[in-house]
């Protein structure tokens, strides 16, 4: 018994086109052709695209797929292990980016549960920057600090940790102007005021992590910024915090 073409591509779910591709490469060509010319395949033909759409599935190639269907030399069970392996592989990275996905979610959820109307009350003009988010969850998703500082809050908890902050760094610009040095007490004691504000928020907050977070105010505008906003700002000011909370922690180790 013969099928037309169109059979054959109803029957398997792949495109007259695809076939026709499968005829031209050599991996699947017709048995006969009928009174008319048109191709005709027989039930080992079929037989033999089940195996071809099977090996495409696992995601082999087509010169693969030839060479198992082709020669009996050919391993395919070595072919199949190797390929089992590279699914593996792929499953671990989608399931990777599919846990970074769901972070990006969750802090932005975190960043819009406050309306427009809200976040503009509780932070006026300062927005976090474009992007960040997401930048933020590829450096420290996997952190539990992370995960803390993403759940959604109240619009009175923001309102909260926006009042202590500002208090903070008007006492903390007090410091500075005085041209107190950044190990002096007032600027140690600061220091540690902040890493109590910071584990309140992140659940936890050593001093290797706070010395860790305090170079980023020295190295990267943008972590500044979320402290002390620009307006605030200082040429050194970022150092000067680095080095406070550095000479905090020598102070409390030793």
């Amino acid at each position: 018994m013969g099928y037309p073409v169109g059979k054959v591509a109803a029957l398997s779910g792949v495109t007259v086109r695809t076939l026709h591709h499968y005829d031209e490469i050599g991996l699947l060509s017709p048995s006969g052709r009928t009174a008319a010319g048109y191709r005709s395949y027989s039930d080992d033909d079929l037989d033999r695209l089940q195996r071809v759409l099977f090996y495409r599935e696992l995601g082999f190639g087509l010169e693969t797929i030839a060479k198992v269907i082709e020669d009996p030399g050919v391993d395919a069970l070595e072919h199949l292990r190797r390929q089992r392996a590279l699914l593996a592989d792929r499953i671990g990275e989608l399931t990777r980016m599919a846990e970074s996905v769901e972070r990006v979610i969750a802090a932005k959820e975190a960043g819009n549960a406050l309306t427009p109307e809200e976040r503009f009350e509780v932070f006026g003009e300062f927005r976090e920057p474009e992007g960040y988010a997401e930048e933020a969850v590829r450096r420290w998703g996997d952190t539990p600090q992370w995960q803390a500082t993403a759940r959604p809050r109240s619009k009175e908890e923001w309102l909260e940790a926006e009042k202590s902050r500002e208090d903070w760094v008007r006492r903390l610009l007090a410091v500075f102007d005085s041209g107190a040095p950044a190990d002096s007490s007032p600027a140690m004691d600061l220091a540690e005021e902040h890493r109590r504000m910071l584990a309140a928020f992140m659940g936890d907050c050593d001093l290797t992590t706070h010395r860790e977070l305090a170079r980023l105010y020295a190295t990267e505008p943008v972590q500044l910024g979320f402290l002390v906003r620009e307006p605030d700002q200082r040429p050194g000011l970022g150092e000067y915090i680095r080095d406070a909370v550095h000479a905090n922690a020598d102070r409390a180790a030793g």
